[in-house]
Order: C-alpha cells, then sequence, then structure tokens
C-alpha cells in the first residue's frame, strides 16, 4: 500500500509522536474508550462466559451473540442521532453531548436489568434486555465514534484512535475479569455485578463535559425543515430525508465510485472474520479444558489486556513506518496467524503457561490490529456525515462480529477444538486478498478524514 498522499516528507521526531497521546484531545477519547468498550464485554465475552458456567451448550451460546444484531444495524439510525437536535438538552450541551449523556442514561438502566434476569429459568427475559443493551450501546458507539473523529485533529487522530482503543481495552477489561471477580470470587453474584459495571458510563460522560462542543452542533438550517420554510410539509419532510438519510450514503459512494466503495464496504464486512470466529469461542474453550475462574481472570483477562495495551500502543508508530495500507496487512496476517495458539492450547489441554501464552499472542495482534482498522475506518468517514458513515463502516465490520461469527459454536462442535481453529485462520484469508485487490486497483488507504478540521488542543 501507499503512503497518503497528504502525508509530510519528514517524520515527526520521537518525542513529538509521544507528546501527541498527552495531549487533552486524545486523553479525551482514552475516557470515551471505557464507556464505548465495555458493553459489548457484557454482551459477549463476560454473558457467555456466565452462560457457559450456568450450563448453556455451546450451540445456543454461539448464537446468542446474534444477540448483538443491533451493532451490525446502527447504520440504520444513525442519521437520526446526526440531525435530529433533542429538546433543552442540544442547546445546552451540543449535539453530540446531549445524544451521549441521555443515552447513556438510559443504557446504565439497561445493564442493571439485564444482570438482573437468569438465563435458566426465563432465557427469553434475559435475551430482550441484551437486545435492549445492545442497541442502547450501539446507539452510545453511533455517538461517541462521531464526537472522537470530530474532536480530534488531523495529527491527532492515530494518537488518539490508539488512546481510545487504550481506553476501549480498559472497559473490556474492567467489564471482564472484573465483573466476573465481582460475580465469583467477591461473591456479589451475577445482578450486582452487573450494576456496579453500568456505572462505567461515567468516564465517557466526564470527557464530553470535558472536552466541549464540536463543529457539528445538530441539524443545520438549510435542510428543508426551517419554520420559515413556505413549502408544503410534504415537501419539506422530503427534502428533510433526502439530506439526512440518503446523502450521507450518496456522498460515500460518489467520492469512492461504485466500484471502489462497494470493494472498501467488503472488505470492512471480512477484513477480520477469523478474528472475530476465533474470539466467540474463546470462553467456551477455556471452560471446556477446565480452567478455574482464577485462572481465567489472570490468563485471559490481565494478561491479555497488557498485551492488547501493547499492541494498540505499538499501532501509531506501526501506521507511521509502514503507511496505513502496509500496516493493515502485515497485522491483518499477524492476526491470522495467531488463531494458531488455540489450535495448540487445545491440544496440550489444561496448561496455565500456555493459555497465558496464546492469550497474550491473540490480544497483542487483536490490539494493533484493531488500532489500525479503525484508523483507517475514520479515515474513510467524511466529517460533514461523521455518524452516519462511520456507523455505516463500523456495523459493516460489526457483522463479522455477530451473524457471521454465530455457527462458530456447530464448526467447533463438527470439527472438534483444534480443526475449528485451524478453520477460523483459513477464514482470514478472503480479507487480505480482498485488501490486495484493493491495492491494486488504486484505491489507497489514509489515515486522515476527506475533509479538513482546524488544529484543536
Amino acid at each position: 500500500m501507499s503512503e497518503p498522499a497528504s502525508a509530510p516528507a519528514a517524520r515527526p521526531s520521537v518525542l513529538h509522536a509521544i507528546g501527541l497521546y498527552f495531549r487533552p484531545r486524545p486523553l479525551a477519547a482514552f475516557l470515551l474508550g471505557i464507556s464505548s468498550g465495555f458493553p459489548l464485554t457484557l454482551l459477549i465475552a463476560t454473558m457467555t462466559y456466565w452462560l457457559s458456567k450456568v450450563g448453556i451448550d455451546k450451540k445456543t451460546i454461539g448464537f446468542a451473540v446474534g444477540l448483538t444484531t443491533p451493532y451490525t444495524l446502527k447504520f440504520l439510525w444513525s442519521p437520526l442521532i446526526d440531525r435530529i437536535r433533542l429538546p433543552l438538552l442540544t442547546p445546552l450541551l451540543g449535539q453530540r453531548r446531549a445524544w451521549l449523556l441521555l443515552v447513556q442514561l438510559l443504557l446504565a438502566g439497561a445493564i442493571v436489568k439485564l444482570g438482573f434476569s437468569d438465563p435458566v429459568t426465563d432465557l427469553g427475559a434475559f435475551a430482550l434486555w441484551a437486545i435492549i443493551v445492545a442497541f442502547l450501546s450501539a446507539t452510545q458507539d453511533i455517538v461517541i465514534d462521531a464526537y472522537r473523529i470530530e474532536i480530534l485533529p488531523p495529527e491527532q487522530l492515530p494518537h488518539g484512535t490508539a488512546l481510545n482503543q487504550f481506553g476501549y481495552r480498559t472497559g473490556n477489561l474492567l467489564a471482564g475479569a472484573g465483573t466476573v471477580y465481582l460475580a465469583t470470587a467477591a461473591g456479589l453474584g451475577w445482578a450486582l455485578a452487573y450494576a456496579v459495571t453500568a456505572l462505567l458510563v461515567v468516564p465517557g460522560a466526564l470527557a464530553a463535559l470535558w472536552a466541549g462542543t464540536t463543529a457539528h452542533q445538530g441539524a443545520s438550517r438549510d435542510d428543508g425543515m426551517t419554520p420559515a420554510d413556505a413549502r408544503p410539509l410534504t415537501a419539506r419532510l422530503g427534502a428533510w430525508l433526502r439530506t439526512t438519510l440518503i446523502g450521507p450514503f450518496a456522498e460515500f459512494f460518489r467520492r469512492n465510485g461504485w466500484t471502489g466503495a462497494s470493494l472498501i464496504l467488503l472488505f470492512v464486512l471480512i477484513y477480520k472474520l477469523g478474528d472475530a470466529m476465533g474470539q466467540v469461542m474463546q470462553n467456551p474453550l477455556i471452560v471446556e479444558l477446565g480452567f478455574s475462574d482464577i485462572e481465567y481472570i489472570e490468563a485471559n483477562k490481565l494478561v491479555g489486556f497488557w498485551a492488547l495495551i501493547a499492541g494498540a500502543a505499538a499501532a501509531a508508530p506501526f501506521v507511521n513506518l509502514l503507511g496505513l495500507g502496509r500496516a493493515l496487512f502485515v497485522s491483518g496476517v499477524l492476526m491470522m496467524v495467531s488463531n494458531l495458539g488455540f489450535a495448540a492450547l487445545a491440544m496440550v489441554g489444561h496448561d496455565p503457561l500456555m493459555l497465558g501464552l496464546s492469550v497474550g499472542i491473540e490480544n497483542f495482534t487483536s490490539g494493533l490490529g484493531l488500532t489500525v482498522f479503525v484508523t483507517y475506518l475514520s479515515g474513510l468517514a467524511n466529517v460533514a456525515y461523521t455518524a452516519t458513515q462511520f456507523a455505516l463502516l463500523s456495523s459493516l465490520a460489526a457483522v463479522g462480529r455477530t451473524w457471521l461469527s454465530t455457527p462458530s459454536g456447530y464448526l467447533a462442535e463438527m470439527f472438534g477444538w483444534v480443526g475449528f481453529y485451524v478453520l477460523t485462520t483459513i477464514v482470514a484469508l478472503p480479507g487480505l486478498l480482498l485488501l490486495w485487490l484493493l491495492w491494486r486497483r488504486g484505491f489507497t488507504a489514509t489515515s486522515a478524514p476527506p475533509a479538513d478540521r482546524a488544529s484543536s488542543p
């Protein structure tokens, strides 16, 4: 892949690059990441562990991941987040912060209800609250992703994205190891553990209050819905729908061309599929191999967390060294190969050292690859339609994590653990081949969004 066309001829100094991590806006991105990262962990990693512990079979667990479908559909309502102004809150806080604080309040309440649901006696109610949490969490992600992109000037985008991933993984750790510890070792039970974890919405709220408003203040006054517009209501409504719903998608295809846009969207859909399939079945594998709760916390969360931090920290200099396109390819290869570590774990059996090694390698490559990937997605979104276009891209990426990975339980049952993890390695190949095709056709990756932004702290 070639370097971004706008990249400067001289590389920034090491001290300058490190200093960007400590600017106010990237630090705010870290806090936003905590609130963004923890709900999905509750819905996938912690929930699958909970279900495994209470005896739910792994076929059902595999399809339970489908309860996170709202993450794959969030682009459908993201235009409304971009355009609809909330009475009282938007004039007071600005568009992004108003939506964020409202959604976070609802999300915290839904997580409490999910924790107090019993998957053994009433799986239907449990599934309903999981879907509600997923919907509100996906909506929170729409707001946070748009807000993060808008507050970060181009020079700070890779660093802010890396810190956002640090925060995201911190949220993962607290909602994973933290919730499991509270529910089991601390004796609180799953209900109270989920209620305590719901407080992780607070860091994102504090970051939004600290970082301030962005240039995007909500629906513009030329969108066809102004009170002074003399046209009939139906005409004004049609103009609003064209601006709100059609405009962001049309701009993306117009800017990249139909061929380029289609290839980009297909790449986003399948790039992390192999990695996602492997992650869905990690916890059932760990439980089936007989690892204790403490071994799970120490290896799968604590070792994994620091490995993720290291991988995410390496992403910004990695992109600077290789260019975003090559960084995508190399990190994709590393994520693919790392799945073989769990095939080896399945062959060895109950071995805490092998568990820590497999988890460490997988999480390092995942932290590196995900940060590079999110930087790429951020660069594809036009800041005129940040929420909608980023939601479209991240929704497609979530399809691989949800619906395309839901048969993982059946595949693990069919092929056994060793065969399954070898299969996830093979599944990763089409994404790398598509990336190569994008390169050959000249659709190079960039690390800055396609619209200028004024520098900010």
